[in-house]
């Protein structure tokens, strides 16, 4: 037995401050061993082989001096004013669930010949974050300097973040950075089917001029070949278990969502510093949208840190209502629900047979 009792996420007030924003910037620990040869393909979808291949040959190609120097890469030299750049600046990796965008993109910032201050990872939530901790200016002088930004899952749900984020790239692909990034849909089809303002079309299209796309087909490999995700367990068992694992927390669901409220999304990842596992009681289906996406936010942190997570109460496939699986956000969902569905498989080692 744990010689203390569990922890509780709802008793937590983290603060952070922003140079731990930018050290942060890194592969999350789940990603920390992964390389383009960990990669497996899966022989059925010859795209994932071929982007394997690709992005090697990307990352090669930002060795020597950084972009704005000598001995860059003709793929990401400045062009004169007015003279437009003969190729992208950056790669998108596009692609379903599961297939692996992450584990590449993270291969892609492992393999850069370049020490890990000059490159940067983080989510595409993370980068807005950062610039609202840092500022505009200061982001554009911290990121400057980086051989690589990789952004995972690029998504713009909001027409502010996509004209900050459009306007933060363009000034860092003028100072040379390379730009990678992961996302379930297309450059150009970002946005579609959310918002029908010009200027929000406009920034996409814009944005999208900076990436080569490389599709990447396939089957969610969190559920290739593995078992069903495991039924909620009852309050008793949850309890038990996390008042048997060291350093668990032990939550009731809606108290949880309404500490999120209170807690600013940039700070989830320090939430759960020194947490081995999060169990949770009374899981139920989220009540409005706003609180969905906090909950995202913290499904993002959970996985990237490999934290299991056991419940009771409804399964996760049942967290999100119809109208939210079919609205703007469906791929926030989504991906929420099988990463939060992988962590339950993770997590159920813990209740005692």
């Amino acid at each position: 037995m744990a010689d203390l009792g569990p922890q509780a996420l709802c008793a937590r007030e983290p603060r952070v401050p922003a140079e731990r924003l930018v050290a942060e910037m890194v592969p999350p620990p789940r990603f920390d061993s992964v390389r383009f040869d960990t990669y497996d393909p899966d022989p059925a979808q010859p795209s994932q082989s071929e982007a394997v291949k690709v992005l090697a040959g990307f990352a090669a190609g930002l060795g020597g001096a950084h972009a704005t120097g000598a001995g860059r890469r003709r793929w990401f030299a400045r062009t004169p004013k007015g003279t437009a750049p003969a190729a992208p600046r950056g790669v998108y990796l596009d692609g379903g669930y599961g297939v692996g965008k992450t584990h590449l993109l993270a291969s892609l910032w492992h393999a850069t010949p370049a020490e890990p201050a000059l490159k940067a990872f983080g989510t595409f939530v993370e980068l807005t974050n950062l610039v609202g901790a840092l500022g505009f200016q200061q982001t554009v002088q911290t990121l400057g300097g980086h051989r690589l930004l990789c952004i995972d899952e690029f998504e713009l749900d909001d027409p502010g973040d996509t004209v900050l984020v459009s306007s933060l790239l363009r000034r860092l692909v003028e100072q040379g950075v390379a730009l990678a990034a992961t996302s379930n849909t297309l450059p150009g089809k970002l946005g579609e089917g959310r918002f029908a303002s010009a200027d929000f079309l406009r920034e996409i299209q814009g944005l999208s001029a900076h990436f080569r796309p490389l599709r990447i087909d396939g089957q969610d490999y969190r559920h290739r070949g593995l078992p069903e995700a495991p039924s909620p367990f009852s309050d008793e068992q949850v309890a038990k278990a996390a008042y048997a694992t060291d350093g668990a927390s032990l939550d009731d669901f809606p108290g949880l969502l309404e500490h999120l409220a209170r807690v600013h999304p940039s700070r989830y990842g320090a939430l759960t510093d020194g947490i081995a596992a999060v169990c949770l009681t009374d899981v139920g289906p989220v009540p409005d949208q706003s609180t969905a996406l906090r909950l995202v936010v913290l499904a993002d942190r959970l996985y990237d840190r490999e934290i299991p997570v056991l419940a009771s109460g409804v399964p996760f496939d049942k967290l999100f209502s119809e109208e939210m699986l079919n609205g703007g956000y469906r791929k926030k969902y989504f991906r929420a629900i099988s990463r939060l569905t992988a962590l339950a498989r993770d997590a159920k080692p813990l209740v005692s047979q």
